[in-house]
């Protein structure tokens, strides 16, 4: 099956999550990543060729991402099952998605970086990765910031900070550990996965 397949579920839930949302500037916030991000997958993916598994995640992040959307984060009801399941005293849905944000990029720019070849140790090619992600969380803060700065109470659920003056760092924070938990956890398939694409070796193939 075509990995392009996973894109109508994807499409689907967008459309789903646009009609009537909770707040429509929150929606479009959140689901702009979305907007932007899948066409240019596909661009990238039909030029140069991505890994099923970095696909397969994209995908996921942005189910993630219209479901926030659509309730917003802090309003999400897989949350509060979860939240009243554990006994929580807030929605963590937002939790997951900052996780997201720093796992599946994280394999994005991995993958970026070995296809390139720029850099060859593995050990720093990780730090980087990571290093990356915890950057990028930051200047989504950044983001979320600016925006509250320009729309002042409008961008309340945008934030969905919860009354927790520690969400900020707790945002950064599951972003830096998402990305770690992905190279713990899926970088030898990633590497087999790349090595198809890459196809043999020089050396390999003249034997």
């Amino acid at each position: 099956m075509s990995k392009y397949a996973l894109l109508l579920p994807v499409v689907a839930v967008l459309i789903w999550s646009g009609i009537a949302p909770k707040d429509r500037l929150t929606w479009f916030l959140e689901v702009a990543p979305v907007l932007v991000g899948l066409p240019v997958a596909i661009f990238i993916d039909r030029k140069y060729k991505i890994t099923a598994l970095l696909f397969v995640l994209l995908c996921i992040h942005a189910v993630i991402l219209c479901v926030g959307g659509k309730y917003t984060y802090a309003e999400v009801p897989f949350g509060f099952y979860v939240q009243d399941w554990f006994g929580f005293t807030r929605n963590h849905y937002d939790r997951l998605g900052h996780f997201a944000q720093g796992f599946v990029p994280a394999l994005l720019f991995r993958e970026w970086l070995i296809r390139k070849n720029a850099i060859a140790s593995n050990a720093l090619r990780t730090l980087v990765a990571i290093s990356f992600c915890l950057s990028f969380s930051a200047i989504y803060e950044f983001i979320e910031w600016g925006t509250a700065l320009l729309t002042g109470s409008a961008a309340d659920a945008f934030l969905g900070t919860q009354g927790d003056v520690w969400d900020t760092q707790w945002d950064m924070f599951l972003a830096l550990l998402g990305a770690v938990a992905a190279h713990a956890c899926l970088s030898r398939v990633h590497d087999r996965q790349i090595s198809r694409l890459r196809g043999p070796s020089p050396q390999e193939a003249s034997k």
